[in-house]
């Protein structure tokens, strides 16, 4: 049977803005060497894959060359193409059962609200290359979590301005190197980019996981429990950030641009959950 699956961009209020993810709803499970080939085929920062498990749905994420354990703007994705394709009431809370555990996404207003883990940073001392990797810039913080080495940078325009060279940051022993710096543009908190070629994507667009680890790092730095966050890439988005103990709650809107049926043949191997 054919797959239907949606591009969204996420973290966008219109097309070709925020992030792009493929989104495909499955009758059940797959094999992963088939999921990894899908990924690659759509060749999206993520591709989402959905299927119905009691009174959730199963979702995995995978980059054109690795699954990985948490993302937020496939999960995003996913959330609003259950809603458009009428496979979930609008009105419902969805559960998504993952590799890092029970995640939801709730309507809030015209906003999907992800209910993430926070991911907060730990202090690190600095890798010896990375002020080259920063293209000679000092950063003024240095810290990592279980994914990702974060950097804070002085000024929001050395954020906006960054030529990281790929090769030294694709060499660091982390899903990625993330950038942030305090915001200079109004009714803006901070900003923040992200570069993850170890884990095939250069620079990631909008990366929703990401501020489970910078919410917590600027809640702790400014005393606000609610921040906005703007992704400061070629496409730019914006991500709304509420802080609550151990979770962290990550909203913005998603835009449709495709759908598409993923047409069964060969390398398929879906089986019945």
């Amino acid at each position: 049977m054919p797959v239907p699956c949606l591009l969204v961009d996420s973290f966008a209020t219109q097309p070709f803005r925020g992030n792009p993810a493929a989104v495909c709803l499955l009758a059940g499970t797959a094999d992963t060497a088939w999921l990894q080939s899908v990924a690659m085929e759509f060749n999206q920062s993520e591709t989402a894959f959905l299927y119905p498990k009691n009174d959730g749905f199963h979702l995995r994420w995978f980059t054109p060359v690795m699954e990985v354990d948490l993302c937020g703007h496939a999960t995003l994705a996913a959330a609003h193409t259950l809603w458009e394709l009428g496979r979930v009431k609008r009105d419902q809370v969805i559960k998504f059962y993952t590799r890092s555990g029970l995640l939801t996404a709730a309507p809030i207003g015209d906003l999907i609200e992800l209910d993430f883990p926070a991911e907060p940073p730990e202090p690190t001392p600095p890798p010896a290359n990375l002020k080259l990797a920063l293209g000679g810039i000092s950063p003024v913080f240095v810290a990592k979590n279980r994914f990702d080495l974060m950097v804070e940078l002085e000024t929001e325009a050395e954020v906006r301005e960054l030529q990281p060279l790929q090769s030294i940051v694709e060499s660091l022993p982390h899903r990625g190197l993330l950038v942030t710096a305090p915001a200079s543009t109004p009714d803006i908190d901070f900003v923040a980019r992200f570069f993850a070629p170890q884990s095939g994507v250069p620079e990631d667009p909008v990366t929703g996981s990401a501020y489970c680890c910078l919410g917590p790092y600027w809640q702790k730095k400014s005393g606000k429990y609610e921040l906005t966050a703007y992704q400061a890439s070629a496409r730019g988005g914006f991500v709304r950030i509420r802080v609550a103990g151990t979770r962290v709650y990550l909203a913005g809107q998603a835009v449709t641009v495709a759908k598409v049926q993923l047409l069964s043949g060969k390398g398929m191997d879906l089986r019945s959950s």
